[in-house]
């Protein structure tokens, strides 16, 4: 078998591998690994008349749609590899969204699927957003924008779902912490 290092940096060894995913063990643990990206971001922002900008498109791998946050991948592109998150937070909320962040917060990092993937989420707050593109995603995402008023979150959310979509929990995540760190 193959051997390679995890995000960490540690051994391990490769059981599969595809054009953007590994499939690895270690320990008699076994999990996907990106092959290349230097972190994950997210991205929780509200305009100047406090509407939260969020997304949705279709995700393959739970076969419907889902809400998110915008979000994306650090260091993926050749080139790019030394991308900081920050950085990389500035430019998948513009891509996804069509905003501009005046100012970005990093308040939390954690695994999205810890039994799943070595994935760490960052997640930032954004401040002073400002529509200054289409968004809508690059290459072959097809990115809607959704623009919803912090209060009907929830009711907006259910409403999705509803419609037989799926909402990230880390929605409800980016919307505590927008409200923890203020305006």
């Amino acid at each position: 078998m193959e051997k390679a290092m995890d995000a960490s940096g540690n051994e391990v060894e490769v059981l599969r591998e595809g054009k953007h995913l590994r499939f690895v063990r270690r320990k008699g643990w076994e999990w996907v690994s990106r092959r290349r990206a230097s972190g994950i971001v997210g991205i929780a922002g509200r305009t100047a008349a406090g509407k939260l900008v969020l997304v949705s498109q279709w995700r393959e791998p739970v076969g419907r749609v889902v809400v998110e946050w915008p979000a994306g991948l650090a260091g993926d592109e050749a080139g790019s590899e030394g991308e900081s998150l920050e950085e990389a937070a500035r430019r998948e909320l513009l891509e996804e969204t069509g905003y501009a962040a005046e100012r970005l917060r990093r308040v939390a990092e954690g695994p999205p699927s810890a039994g799943a993937t070595d994935e760490v989420i960052t997640f930032f707050v954004a401040d002073g957003l400002r529509k200054v593109g289409g968004g809508g995603g690059v290459g072959g995402e097809k990115i809607r924008v959704h623009e919803v008023e912090e209060g009907e979150l929830g009711a907006w959310c259910r409403a999705r779902e509803g419609e037989g979509w799926l909402v990230d929990p880390k929605v409800f995540a980016g919307a505590y912490w927008l409200k923890e760190c203020g305006r």
